[in-house]
């Protein structure tokens, strides 16, 4: 189906880009996904709309900064985070099989890189909001008292000394398993922590990175908790959507969030494609949806919602009502200035 005027195809980066991370500077936007044993590594995004993206560099361009030798392409460079502060970019990420937790820095998101700058804790999926001028780092984390089942996981913070490099103060833990313990939720990861009128907003993903993954979210009044999560949860997920439907989009999550400076909010997160059963050729994929926010709570799409390939640009905000279209619903999401959702290929976009 061509993209009618004022709308956006998703994935708006498809083929092999999981894990996204996104960062606004000004009017530009930055983002970066895993490459895991891939070199060059960590490549790096720029878009002026959050739909068309022109690869600009990447992170890792050089043999010298990190070595890959014998590692399997399950393995290497995991879900990294973009964030900048004071002028400088950072780059958070965890390499697996070679090193653990890294830092890079950048004065121009192009490049060049730095090295490693080598981190002394454990986890994976190391995050940091800013805080004036110290950086507080969520983490995915085995939990220290051990796991209780398969998968068990745990998220937690501490104060990060970027001058010292090291982490400094007491370390809390902000969520042990997931939403609901009593259903042993596993592999919580991923955990993004933004800042929104006087709350601190977790962002986590569990489920695993399969079918069941969803994205989840907790807020708290102070950035150590407690966290309670959502009355709405996961905030985004396919995992209870009828097998069989067309058009499917699965394993959707590990989202990041974004503001425009209009006000309204987006989240990029990953998913697959699948065809003939589960085949997924072109791996997991970028994918954007508007972000609207609920009484104080953020919601990517309801969970009988299909995540949908024709939507409502960014920077075509009208508000305008999809409805239901010879047996589909199209639905109407806005975040601030509002962003729409509107169909499948071969389903006509909806508005009145």
């Amino acid at each position: 189906m061509p993209v009618q005027a004022g709308q956006f195809r998703n994935p708006i980066l498809p083929g092999f880009r999981p894990d996204p991370s996104i960062t606004r500077v000004g009017n530009d936007y930055y983002l970066v996904t895993s490459t895991f044993a891939w070199f060059p590594g960590i490549p790096v995004y720029h878009s002026k709309d959050l739909v068309n993206w022109r690869q600009i560099g990447n992170a890792i361009d050089r043999p010298s900064q990190l070595d890959f030798s014998g590692l399997g392409v399950i393995q290497g460079v995991f879900a990294p985070t973009i964030t900048h502060h004071a002028g400088v970019y950072y780059i958070l990420n965890t390499c697996v099989g070679c090193g653990e937790n890294f830092l890079l820095t950048a004065n121009d998101p192009a490049g060049p890189w730095s090295d490693p700058i080598w981190l002394p804790f454990e986890g994976i999926d190391p995050r940091c909001l800013w805080m004036r001028t110290a950086a507080l780092d969520p983490q995915q984390w085995r939990a220290h008292w051990g796991s209780r089942y398969q998968g068990h996981r745990a998220i937690w913070i501490q104060e990060f000394d970027l001058k010292a490099r090291q982490l400094i103060g007491p370390r809390s833990v902000l969520v042990d398993g997931g939403v609901d313990p009593k259903t042993k939720p596993i592999w919580i990861e991923g955990p993004h922590l933004y800042k929104v009128d006087g709350w601190y907003y977790l962002v986590p993903a569990e489920g695993g990175t399969a079918e069941d993954h969803a994205q989840t979210v907790y807020r708290a009044r102070h950035i150590t908790g407690p966290f309670t999560p959502g009355p709405v949860n996961p905030i985004l997920t396919q995992r209870d959507l009828p097998a069989g439907r067309p058009w499917p989009v699965e394993a959707t999550g590990h989202a990041d969030l974004v503001q425009r400076p209009e006000g309204d909010w987006w989240a990029v997160f990953l998913g697959t494609r699948p065809y003939d059963g589960q085949l997924t050729n072109l791996g997991r994929e970028t994918f954007l949806l508007p972000v609207s926010w609920q009484n104080g709570w953020p919601l990517v799409l309801p969970q009988d919602v299909p995540v949908l390939t024709c939507c409502r640009h960014p920077l075509g905000h009208s508000r305008r009502r999809c409805r239901r279209r010879g047996g589909r619903r199209l639905i109407r999401l806005h975040s601030g200035l509002s962003g729409s959702c509107c169909g499948h290929p071969g389903q006509s976009a909806g508005g009145a």
